[in-house]
């Protein structure tokens, strides 16, 4: 199943051409820092090499060629002072985010014994200002910058990193479809979505899909099919007998191979359309076939989830984009909400029934039969467990009386200890303050209600994926 696009990266490097009747083989030695750039790349991303540029005109040959690489963002390596005509025309018509990358050779420079042609080898900030100045005269969005000396190889490294992990989510964007099945959980406001909006916030296309279609697929899925996804649900979960929670069950044969016939029709249903994500809820009729299969697609949507396909309940669209922002940014990205708070270890629960990120289970997910879905139709099996233990990263995308989009995020701590057994994932979450000071200052900041929850401090990438995108965003914790 294919879902992923790779981000493409161009890398241009830029000098002066007046130096190079000045200084025989600068020109040379300089376009050596192009080249090192590219190592600090992962196989997760594509490069092209656009050439180096000294003027104007060199500029535009590299600009047309950049035009047809279908980037996802551009880096212009600083070798030296470059006037700012050669960076005119990326500024002017090249609309992906650009970052400016001054690496500077030497740490400091030898005083006694430095030359003129020592200085233009470690000019690599000499333009920045101008430049920068540049964007901003144009009316362009400004440059991120990366400016380190060469030897700071951490510093850079962590600094690329951040950089490429807000460039993957702005990428998963592009071109991309997220379904609307059903709609949304009837009464809640904070949820309703306007499909344009949704578009010109993102980029990105929503498909309306008629559940009908997926119980049709269901319907059809093969013997064969089902039966290898049992077998990837038995690898990948623990089945477990009811607990102390009265609406807990025991998980028979045929509950197993019904939620397994669901998550092969759900398979179906985003390979057919091409989805990027999905945000799905559906009553049905008490006692229909399509009431039955709206309450087993938990299973089936967990597993899409971990691969990179997320699915947010109760057709929160706003959170399906969360989930695809936390899980490029390298956090996984589980659906979820607050829950109790615990003011006896200054915690709260966060969790939520519905679609996870099995990848950011600390040990084996389980399985649970829910007699009921509390507040939802159906019965079905459900999944349970917590988040790994240290940082964890809340992100909740919501919507203001102007109808942009807009992030809120928060930086926690998810600490080991006892969670409900009711078939919901819940983590323990610390964040640093009292435990109900964190909790008005959340709600504070009028977030959607649900949010995605990953694993790790990605704070920095979801501020630079803000920018990227040109969205407002708040860190509240």
């Amino acid at each position: 199943m294919k879902h992923t696009r790779k981000p493409r990266i161009g890398i241009i490097g830029m000098g002066h051409c007046a130096y190079w009747a000045q200084f025989d083989g600068l020109r040379e030695k300089l376009t050596q820092k192009q080249a090192a750039l590219h190592g600090y790349f992962s196989d997760a991303v594509e490069t092209v090499d656009l050439g180096f540029a000294d003027d104007l005109d060199s500029s535009l040959i590299c600009l047309k060629r950049a035009m047809g690489e279908d980037l996802d963002a551009l880096y212009i390596v600083m070798s030296t002072y470059v006037t700012s005509q050669t960076v005119f025309p990326f500024a002017k018509y090249l609309r992906v985010p650009q970052i400016l990358v001054a690496l500077q050779p030497l740490d400091a420079l030898d005083y006694e014994h430095a030359t003129t042609r020592t200085q233009l080898e470690n000019d690599d900030i000499c333009s920045l200002p101008e430049f920068v100045g540049v964007y901003a005269r144009l009316g362009a969005p400004k440059p991120f910058l990366v400016a380190a000396a060469a030897s700071e190889t951490e510093r850079i490294t962590r600094r690329m990193r951040a950089l490429e992990r807000a460039i993957a989510a702005k990428a998963a964007f592009r071109y991309a479809k997220f379904g609307y099945l059903g709609h949304t959980y009837d009464g809640m406001y904070d949820m309703n979505t306007d499909p344009t909006a949704f578009a010109a916030s993102f980029g990105a296309h929503v498909k309306m899909l008629e559940f009908g279609d997926l119980v049709t697929l269901v319907r059809d899925a093969s013997p064969g099919a089902v039966a290898r996804k049992i077998e990837e649900i038995r690898s990948v979960f623990t089945v477990c007998t009811p607990s102390e929670d009265p609406l807990t069950d025991f998980v028979g044969e045929e509950d197993l191979a019904f939620a397994a016939r669901c998550a092969v029709g759900l398979d179906a249903l985003v390979e057919e359309n091409g989805l990027s994500a999905l945000a799905y809820f559906y009553r049905g009729i008490p006692g229909s076939e399509e009431e039955k299969i709206a309450a087993n697609l938990i299973l089936g949507n967990s597993l899409l989830t971990s691969r990179g396909i997320p699915l947010a309940g109760e057709a929160d669209l706003k959170t399906a984009a969360a989930m695809l922002v936390m899980n490029r940014v390298g956090g996984g990205g589980s659906f979820a909400e607050w829950h109790p708070f615990d003011i006896r270890d200054d915690l709260v629960l966060i969790g939520h029934d519905g679609p996870h990120n099995l990848s950011v289970s600390d040990g084996r997910p389980v399985i649970r039969k829910l007699k009921t879905f509390h507040g939802k139709p159906g019965s079905g099996l459900s999944v349970e467990f917590r988040l790994k233990t240290g940082p964890v990263t809340l992100l909740s995308c919501s919507v203001g009386a102007d109808g942009r989009m807009r992030l809120i995020s928060a930086l926690g701590e998810s600490v080991s200890g006892a969670i409900p057994q009711t078939g919901n994932t819940n983590t323990r979450c610390r964040f640093g303050l009292p435990v109900t000071e964190c909790v008005e200052r959340w709600c504070s900041a009028a977030p959607t209600h649900h949010l995605a929850l990953g694993v790790g401090d990605h704070t920095e990438e979801i501020e630079t994926f803000a920018r990227m995108m040109d969205l407002d965003s708040t860190r509240v914790l």
